[in-house]
């Protein structure tokens, strides 16, 4: 088994774009750190608005990132009102009709509103590549750190390698992750990862052909998210659009360390639920991330605004993760051109702090409430009983996480 605490999947060398070399100085209305979804699609946004963008991005592109894949209704609505839905056809991206969930052995199938599955390092792609035909510059393989605040501006120290130098944003919109550094010199800023908080897990495994390992990784067929579940946590498997099989999981910290790694936890989660068995997991190239539930406080300060997984992140299940990011993106636009319109006002942060916690509190308080019945055997074996016998009792709760809230975008600028 191979372990990667960086990068899983193929070796990649290209870039969307050129590098800047040097780094870009001076003065930027916005600047972007994190291409992933939410930063690439705020970026392109504030771009087709006639605003120059700095997206500053610490990883190369193409690149894999540990996630299941889907996007919900909520995402797709997103990218729709974006004008990005034609991408998703450009790209491949595959209809996803339905999850099927493993628990103690036995099954059961339900319906999922409107889903697509898309892999990372097609739909991050492109998006970037949409962002920069719209006028922003990226940066890639470059850190980015927030510096001190005047009454015009926020300083942005970057980095690469032995490089620095230090832009001044008007708006800094932070979309890095998971984990970041961006606020580590903000005084203000309070990170805090939830106790007991699982591990995400993820791998790439090829499309079938015809040997016997094949023949099980077919088992797991399009339109499909497989979600097996276990005692110490659960695996989703979805087929992407080159046809690999894409893998997905979170554990619990000790039982991954007690099984000996994500590959032999992935194997137990599978039997426990009765799927079919992966034996190629063992010989698969693994990236673990940090623990995942974990929140951000505040989620704005001065000149900058916390967007996707930086502004905090709850263990999700159909795609819910990679909706509320791009959601939170479009929902900047207005006030990023407010800011940059009017000037900036303190008022705006809290504005924004107060907006994405009602946007995402009953999403994300559903999730959470689910996550913790899933970690109660008896808990999830009633709900699962349940599912089996009337499976339109899960049509409200998916309909609620995928229903998308957005706001009108305002039109592009001629």
């Amino acid at each position: 088994m191979a372990l990667i605490c960086g990068v899983a999947g193929p070796s990649v060398s290209c870039c969307v774009g050129p590098v800047v070399d040097p780094l870009p100085t001076g003065r930027w209305p916005v600047v972007v750190v994190g291409a992933g979804p939410a930063g690439a699609l705020a970026a392109l946004e504030l771009a087709r608005q006639g605003v120059p963008v700095l997206l500053v991005e610490r990883r190369r592109f193409p690149r894999w990132k540990v996630c299941g894949a889907c996007l919900s209704g909520q995402a797709l609505a997103a990218l729709t009102e974006a004008g990005q839905g034609p991408l998703l056809d450009q790209l491949g991206a595959r209809p996803l009709r339905s999850v099927q969930l493993g628990l103690q052995g036995a099954q059961a199938e339900l319906a999922l509103p409107a889903g697509r599955v898309l892999s990372r390092m097609a739909l991050d792609q492109g998006l970037v590549q949409a962002a920069v035909a719209a006028g922003a510059t990226l940066v890639p393989e470059v850190t980015a750190e927030l510096g001190p605040a005047d009454p015009g501006a926020r300083a942005v120290q970057l980095r690469r390698g032995r490089e620095s130098t230090t832009v001044q944003a008007e708006l800094v919109l932070v979309a890095a992750g998971l984990v970041h550094r961006c606020l580590q010199a903000v005084p203000e800023a309070d990170r805090r990862v939830q106790p007991g908080s699982r591990i995400g897990a993820g791998c790439l495994l090829p499309g079938p052909n015809h040997g016997p390992e094949d023949r099980a990784i077919a088992a797991y067929g399009d339109g499909r998210l497989h979600m097996a579940i276990g005692r110490h946590g659960y695996v989703g498997l979805v087929r992407l659009e080159d046809g690999a099989l894409n893998v997905a999981a979170a554990f619990d910290g000790a039982a991954l360390a007690e099984a000996g790694g994500p590959a032999a936890a992935a194997c137990q989660v599978l039997r426990e639920a009765g799927f079919t068995p992966l034996p190629a997991l063992a010989l698969a190239a693994w990236q673990l991330t940090p623990a995942l539930t974990r929140s951000n406080r505040p989620l704005a300060g001065h000149r900058y605004l916390l967007l996707g997984d930086a502004a905090g992140y709850v263990e999700p299940f159909t795609g819910e993760g990679m909706g509320w990011a791009l959601m939170a993106a479009l929902s900047s636009i207005p006030l990023a051109l407010a800011a940059l319109g009017e000037g900036w006002d303190d008022q705006r942060a809290q504005d924004w702090s107060r907006s994405q916690a009602a946007l995402m509190a009953r999403r994300q308080r559903l999730c959470q409430a689910l996550a913790l019945v899933l970690r109660r055997p008896w808990c999830s074996r009633l709900l699962f009983d349940a599912l089996r016998h009337w499976p339109n009792l899960a049509d409200p709760l998916l309909a609620s996480l995928h229903r998308p809230v957005l706001a009108p975008l305002p039109p592009p600028c001629p």
